[in-house]
């Protein structure tokens, strides 16, 4: 497995840990030295605390030891919530350099606990998804350079780290697409965790799965074509030689042949032109100039 950031290797209990007073010094003032520290001041009576302590553990864990967290209970280490001035709890700190940088009092939303240990994270001059961002740049620039399947091991090792990555899973399946590998591709496809499902990378790479299935039927272009210019009127001639053209890697050539077939029929095969520009506008990325100029003609073309 690759290893990312800081604290890839670093069990739950070394990025949380119950303080007292004898151990504050330690675990929080000389460990801020390295990595920011967020100290929790809580108590079991405290009705938040019970919200606010797992939420934020939870995202202090997925930070993978760009920071680490302090839990310091209140009624067995009053003089530590004196010095630090807790007159209400849940009470939050975060600690750099051993001096304070950020807090909050109360409970706060999901959103905000995220933000704040981002924020935290940050000012401690690391990265709050543990060095994931980089080795995702990483993997995309060895897919742009044609090591699609050094790209691969990359995504597959960061989609271990980060199952909800839709990211991760989108390069996995282009790697596997730039192999010819399209099998592989639904396979990865398939194994999409539902919560990310409808994510944009996905549902560009579930386009891009469909056009490599029809382009290993895709008939010659220069026979299509030929059959076209023979009879303009064959629309199904039309609508395969768009599919070869874009098999052929030109995707500009396919979207002028199926905005041809939509202006003469628009419902021919039961709308097939206008589904097949969806689904060529949906595996390029959005601000293509292919995309735009076809997304604008269609348009004219609707609502004409």
């Amino acid at each position: 497995m690759l290893e990312f950031g800081q604290g890839d290797a670093a069990p739950t209990a070394d990025l949380i840990k119950d303080v007292s007073e004898a151990t504050f010094m330690q675990d929080v003032v000389e460990a801020s030295q390295t990595a920011p520290v967020i100290v929790d001041f809580w108590a079991p009576w405290c009705g938040p605390c019970k919200t606010l302590g797992p939420a934020l553990e939870a995202a202090v864990t997925k930070a993978k030891g760009a920071v680490t967290m302090a839990k310091v209970n209140v009624d067995e280490n009053q003089a530590i919530a004196g010095q630090m001035r807790v007159q209400s709890i849940p009470t939050v700190y975060a600690f750099y350099k051993g001096q304070p940088i950020d807090g909050f009092q109360g409970a706060v939303p999901p959103s905000e606990i995220d933000a704040f240990v981002a924020r935290v994270v940050e000012q401690g001059g690391g990265t709050a998804d543990g060095g994931l961002s980089d080795a995702l740049e990483a993997a995309e620039e060895m897919l742009s350079q044609g090591e699609a399947a050094d790209a691969a091991q990359t995504f597959a090792a960061i989609i271990e780290e980060d199952p909800q990555s839709a990211a991760a899973f989108s390069g996995l399946v282009r790697s596997y697409l730039a192999l010819d590998d399209v099998d592989q591709a639904e396979a990865v496809l398939n194994g999409v965790p539902a919560e990310i499902s409808e994510a944009a990378e996905i549902e560009a790479v579930r386009a891009q799965i469909e056009l490599a299935r029809q382009a290993e039927s895709a008939g010659p272009v220069a026979e299509l074509r030929a059959a076209v210019e023979t009879d303009p009127s064959n629309h199904q001639a039309r609508f395969d030689l768009a599919q070869a053209l874009h098999a052929a890697d030109d995707a500009e050539g396919a979207v002028n042949e199926l905005l041809e077939l939509f202006r003469r029929d628009r419902e021919w095969n039961d709308g097939a032109a206008k589904a097949q520009l969806f689904t060529i506008f949906e595996a390029l990325p959005a601000n293509d100039a292919v995309v735009l100029n076809g997304r604008r003609k269609l348009s004219s073309m609707i609502f004409a």
